[in-house]
């Protein structure tokens, strides 16, 4: 990483990819956290879950347009019924069915392409948040999968997570 952004090319596998995007969100989500967090459990008392939509629309864009810069598509068609946070993450590409209403998990994937189309991988984004207040207990993890079919990412997701 250099200046605080995370530096992708295009000759990355898929596991170099979420480590560099690691890095950048083990540096940044702390801070961005700490200076938004007045903020975001005000909007928490009013539109609950969606404050931690407000939060990743700061924190994750940059991975993105990083990615996309270096060459890598990571955007799929929307439907008209997609809900999509921080650019790039949408609501039908994830699962929350992880931890207790003080410490949830929800896991997006986007699958990553490169220059030619071809599929480099899935980079799965783990957020951690409360239902009970504003509240990410620990930072946000990018995975990598190589699956890139949705029922595989889903097996590959369920499975990662039950075996913890």
């Amino acid at each position: 990483m250099e200046k605080g952004f995370p530096i992708f090319r295009q000759d990355m596998l898929i596991e170099e990819i979420s480590e560099v995007a690691n890095g950048y969100i083990e540096s940044e989500w702390r801070p961005l956290y700490e200076s938004m967090h007045e903020q975001l459990t005000a909007a928490f008392a009013e539109i609950e879950d969606a404050a931690y939509g407000l939060y990743l629309d700061q924190l994750m864009p940059v991975i993105f347009v990083h990615l996309e810069d270096a060459g890598f598509s990571t955007m799929e068609q929307l439907e008209e019924s997609d809900f999509v946070i921080a650019q790039r993450l949408i609501f039908r590409n994830s699962l929350e069915k992880w931890g207790s209403e003080d410490n949830r998990s929800r896991i997006f994937w986007n699958v990553i392409h490169d220059k030619q189309g071809n599929p480099s991988g899935t980079l799965l984004t783990e957020i951690p948040h409360s239902h009970l207040k504003f509240d990410i207990p620990s930072a946000p993890v990018t995975y990598a999968l190589r699956e890139t079919r949705k029922e595989r990412i889903v097996q590959g997701l369920r499975s990662m997570k039950e075996s913890v």
